[in-house]
């Protein structure tokens, strides 16, 4: 039964929304507040490509420093408040969040930015993909990162990437 109704509920849903499964929870149950970790991808495309330019940030017009990215993100796990990623007044109670995964991985032309944490503020991970596109093109260097996130400051950051790079891919619960 559950499969059906799976089918049955995914032919109502537009094509950017999907059911994988169905499964009983509390009835208290929140799916934005009991998450325990959520996880997101954010794709760049290193060539001009027509066919990724709604999906992925066009970023060929200079070239970007993998390892450089890739050891600005370690620093991502010395801290727990990203309040320098915040969008600027929203009514967050803490910008506290406890970072899990973060890593730059290339695939021919296309790069891929995974990060995983508890919870994200509102622009967080947009915020830091553009500082780290900033490490990733020399403007900054991978230990300037500790400054940016202890100035506590969303202007010490750099410019969010655009929106059409990023997807959520996980979000994960305890049941």
């Amino acid at each position: 039964m559950d499969d059906q109704l799976v089918r049955r509920l995914n032919s109502f849903l537009p094509p950017d929304i999907s059911i994988k499964r169905i499964f009983p929870v509390k009835d208290d149950f929140h799916a934005r507040f009991d998450a325990t970790y959520r996880t997101y991808e954010y794709y760049i495309s290193l060539e001009k490509n027509p066919f990724t330019q709604e999906s992925a940030w066009q970023h060929w017009k200079r070239s970007l420093d993998i390892n450089a990215m890739n050891e600005a993100c370690k620093i991502l796990f010395e801290y727990e408040d990203f309040t320098s990623f915040a969008k600027l007044k929203t009514d967050n109670k803490t910008n506290i969040c406890k970072m899990y995964k973060a890593e730059w991985e290339q695939n021919g032309t296309e790069l891929k930015f995974t990060v995983s944490a508890n919870r994200f503020l509102r622009n967080m991970v947009r915020a830091i993909v553009g500082t780290m596109v900033e490490i990733g093109t020399g403007k900054l260097k991978p230990e300037d990162l500790r400054q940016v996130i202890e100035d506590k400051n969303r202007n010490a950051a750099g410019t969010s990437a655009p929106g059409h790079g990023l997807y959520l891919v996980d979000v994960g619960y305890e049941f």
